[in-house]
C-alpha cells in the first residue's frame, strides 16, 4: 500500500513548475488565486496542515502558532529571510522552521548594483524626461550625476549578498569597505582589498554610497536611525535592498527634503506595501516594488530548496535549511 502523501499548504502562487512538483511528491493545496490569506485563513491552514510553505508577507507569529494542530511539523518559509516568522514559539511547540538562503544572492546583487548606477547616473530622472517627451536635445551640462569608478562603497551586512554586491562593485572601480558583526577573514579582505570598520558610525561619515545587507531583527531594527543617517555625508547616496525596518523611514524622508542626503535607492520600505508618497515625490530617489530578488531562475531555486527541506524532513533527516535561533 503506497504511503500517504503529506499535507503540505502553499500559502501564495509558485512558478508551475514547483508546483505540478509539489502537487506529485505531495498533497499540496495550492492558492491558484494568489491572493494573500487573512490571519483567520493562516490559522485555518496551521490547524489542517502537516506542512506549511508561507512566504515573507505571511506573519505567521505566536498567535498564529498556538493555534496550530499537533500534525504541524514543519514550516518552510518560501524566501530566505524568517523575520515573518516566530522561530522561538515555533520551535516550542515542536516545530521545524526552515528557509532557503543563498539561492537569491547573485538576483539581488545585480539589483543592488543597478540601484547605484540609477541613483548616481539619475537614470530615473532621465527616463521620465523621455516619457513626458520634454527632452530638447543633448547638452554637456545637462542632467549631470556622479560617476562610481573610484568612489567609495560601505557595506553594511558582509554576507553573502554584500559579498557579492562587492565582487561586482569590485569591478566597477569602486574602493570596498565593510562593516558586520565579525570581522571576515583576512583572504577574503584581501579578495576585495576590502577595509573593515568596526565603527559603523566612522564608516558612514566617509563613504560615498552605502549599501543596506543585513537582516531585519530587534537588533537590527533603525540600525540606521536619525542620528546616524545624519552622520552621512550630503553627497551621498544610501541603497537598500534588504529589508525596510532596517532604516528610520521618515527620518530619511527628512534628510532628503532637505538637502542632506543626495540620494536614494530603495527596494524596500519600512511600511511595504505602503509607500510613503513623499519618498514617491522625490526626485532624489529611485524606488522599486520589492524585485531585488524577482527572476525566474531565483524563484523556480526557492522552490527546490523548499522541496528538498519537506523532502528531507519527511523522510525522517535534519532538513538542509533549518533555521534556529542562534542563526538570527
Amino acid at each position: 500500500m503506497p504511503k500517504s502523501k503529506p499535507l503540505v499548504v502553499v500559502t501564495r502562487r509558485l512558478p508551475d513548475v514547483i508546483e505540478t512538483r509539489m502537487r506529485e511528491l505531495f498533497d499540496a493545496h495550492l492558492n491558484v488565486e494568489d491572493r494573500p490569506l487573512t490571519q483567520a485563513e493562516l490559522v485555518e491552514a496551521v490547524k489542517t496542515a502537516v506542512v506549511l510553505v508561507p512566504t515573507i508577507t505571511d506573519m505567521i507569529d505566536a498567535g498564529v502558532i498556538a493555534q496550530a494542530g499537533n500534525q504541524l511539523k514543519l514550516i518552510a518559509n518560501y524566501g530566505n529571510g524568517v523575520d515573518n516568522i516566530d522561530v522561538q514559539s515555533a520551535l516550542n511547540r515542536g516545530i521545524t522552521v526552515t528557509n532557503t538562503p543563498g539561492v537569491l544572492t547573485e538576483d539581488t546583487a545585480d539589483m543592488t548594483m543597478g540601484l547605484i548606477l540609477a541613483v548616481r547616473r539619475r537614470m530615473a530622472e532621465g527616463i521620465k524626461v523621455i516619457e513626458q517627451g520634454e527632452w530638447k536635445g543633448w547638452s554637456p551640462t545637462w542632467m549631470l550625476g556622479h560617476r562610481i569608478y573610484g568612489k567609495r562603497l560601505g557595506i553594511v551586512g558582509m554576507g553573502r549578498i554584500g559579498q557579492a554586491v562587492a565582487r561586482r562593485a569590485k569591478a566597477f572601480g569602486m574602493s570596498i569597505h565593510y562593516h558586520n558583526r565579525r570581522r571576515l577573514p583576512h583572504s577574503i579582505e584581501e579578495a576585495f582589498e576590502a577595509t573593515y570598520w568596526e565603527s559603523l558610525d566612522q564608516m558612514l561619515a566617509r563613504m560615498d554610497v552605502i549599501s543596506i545587507h543585513c537582516p531585519h531583527t530587534p537588533g537590527t531594527y533603525h540600525l540606521l536611525s536619525a542620528r546616524r543617517l545624519k552622520l552621512m555625508r550630503p553627497d551621498s547616496y544610501l541603497i537598500n535592498t534588504a529589508r525596510g525596518e532596517v532604516i528610520d523611514e521618515n527620518a530619511l524622508i527628512r534628510m532628503l527634503e532637505a538637502g542632506e542626503l543626495a540620494g536614494a535607492g530603495l527596494d524596500v520600505f519600512e511600511y511595504a506595501p505602503a509607500v510613503n508618497p513623499k519618498l514617491v515625490r522625490s526626485p532624489r530617489v529611485v524606488l522599486l516594488p520589492h524585485m531585488g530578488s524577482a527572476t525566474i531562475e531565483g524563484r523556480i531555486d526557492m522552490g527546490e530548496r523548499v522541496m528538498i527541506n519537506i523532502k528531507t524532513f519527511m523522510d525522517g533527516h535534519r532538513p538542509p535549511d533549518r533555521v534556529v535561533p542562534s542563526m538570527l
